[in-house]
Formats: C-alpha cells, structure tokens, sequence
C-alpha cells in the first residue's frame, strides 16, 4: 500500500540475473572467431592464385609469347592479388582486436604500425582506401586493355571508381571529428586524476574539550 507523499521502490532482480545475461551476450562475440580463420582460409587461396599468375607471367616472358602490354597486365594482376590479401589482413586481425579480443602485440616488434590505434572508424576508412586502390588496379587493367575493352565498359569502370573515392573521402571526412574527440577524451582521462570519496574517517578529529578556547 503506499500512502501520500511515499513511494514504494521498484522490485529489484535477483542478484547476478543482469549481470549473468550481460556477460552471456558478451561472450557471443567468439561467435565471429570461425569467420576470420575462413578469412585466413581464402587468403590462402589468394597465395595459390598468385603463385599461378606468376608462373603463367614467368613462362609467357620466357617463350616470348607475352608481349609488353600481356606482361603489364600480369603485373597487374599479381599486385592486384597482393592488395586484396592486404584487405583481408586488415579485415582479420582489424576485426579481431576491434571486435572480438585483444591480440595482446603491445611492444611486439612485428606489430604494425596501424594496429596500434585501430578501432572501428580507423578500419572502415582503411578499408575504403584500400577498396579503392583494388578498383584503381582494375580500372588501369581496363586502360592498358583498351583495344579488348567496350566503351561502355570503360565508362561503368570510371563511375565505379569515382564512388569508392566519394565514398573513402566521405569516410575519413566523418571520422576525422569522432577521432579527434576520442583523442582528446583520452588525453583527459590520463591528465584528470580520479576523484577520491570522501571518507569521514580522513578528517581531523575536534579538539577536546580542555583544548578548546574558554
């Protein structure tokens, strides 16, 4: 019953349910650990495919059946191999630490560079960059191609092209702001000490009574 001017409190959950669920739901993110080995796995099939462009490369130069532009285009292709390899690099150890657990490289030397300050915004605009050097290598196959490849072909190749870049501009355009802020959330993380609780046990204690002034 609650009477005027009272409030009964809200009955509370049992003790650990919260925080038992909470941490269920956390541990659901090594849900996505198989998703990164199938990403190693495809990065391997990656190594397959370059090791066959290059063989094809290196016995197309040595017959003398590849002319220059035939050996620029297996160039190409090698680098384009490489840059997506690159992009699953990023994805899998970028995914990892940022959503999964951390690697733990702190002080490794074989840490890269990147990694040291990843988190969500930096990935996707690395990702981006990286999406656009891809279509850029396919764009300059199109280019060096050019008595094979359709007008048509060229234009949507171009367009395309012209959105990943509008699309990595925009990108890095919204994180710089959110970086900058977590930057300096950070920095005042480090340079506010915490404050400390007040405990009544810390103050002086009041004179005694013969001490006081009469």
């Amino acid at each position: 019953m609650r009477t005027r001017g009272t409030y009964e409190a809200a009955p509370s959950p049992a003790n650990g349910s919260i925080p038992s669920l909470g941490y269920a739901l956390f541990a659901t993110r090594w849900l996505q650990a198989p998703l990164y080995f199938g990403l190693v796995a495809a990065q391997a099939v990656y190594v397959w495919e370059f090791f066959g462009e290059l063989r094809t490369l290196i016995h197309g130069v040595v017959t003398g059946a590849s002319d220059e532009n035939m050996v620029m285009l297996g160039v190409l292709k090698l680098v384009d191999v490489v840059m997506i390899a690159n992009l699953l690099i990023m994805v899998i150890i970028g995914g990892y630490e940022t959503f999964v657990s951390r690697i733990g490289l702190q002080g490794h030397k074989d840490q890269p560079e990147w990694l040291s300050h990843v988190n969500s915004n930096v990935l996707k605009v690395k990702l981006a960059m990286a999406i656009v050097g891809i279509s850029s290598i396919h764009l300059l196959q199109m280019f060096v191609n050019i008595h094979h490849t359709s007008r048509q072909e060229l234009l949507w190749g171009t367009i395309i092209h012209m959105a990943f870049i509008a699309s990595a501009c925009l990108l890095a355009y919204m994180a710089g702001p959110m970086e900058a802020k977590a930057t300096l959330l950070e920095q005042q993380s480090h340079t506010i000490p915490p404050q400390r609780p007040h405990n009544p046990a810390d103050s002086p204690a009041p004179p005694a009574a013969s001490e006081r002034p009469e």
